[in-house]
């Protein structure tokens, strides 16, 4: 009989924290948005020296070359 009701307090506890992390919010909005940004800039940051590498632009080039240089 007690070990069930320390079961219930345990589980109305960890619900009640669940709740609170789900509803509670102070502060984090503006961090969620700086780390957002910082990671979209690194991301975009990468990106663009992948995509500007002299080995995307060549076989880039070849791609389209080679779609436009087919016989039909």
């Amino acid at each position: 009989m007690e070990r069930e009701v320390l079961e219930r307090r345990i589980i109305q506890r960890l619900q009640a924290r669940f709740v609170l992390l789900a509803v509670d919010e102070d502060g984090m909005s503006t961090v969620e948005y700086a780390i957002g940004t910082i990671a979209a800039a690194a991301f975009g940051a990468i990106l663009y020296t992948v995509v500007t590498g002299d080995s995307i632009v060549n076989a880039l080039s070849n791609i389209i070359t080679r779609a436009l240089n087919t016989n039909v």
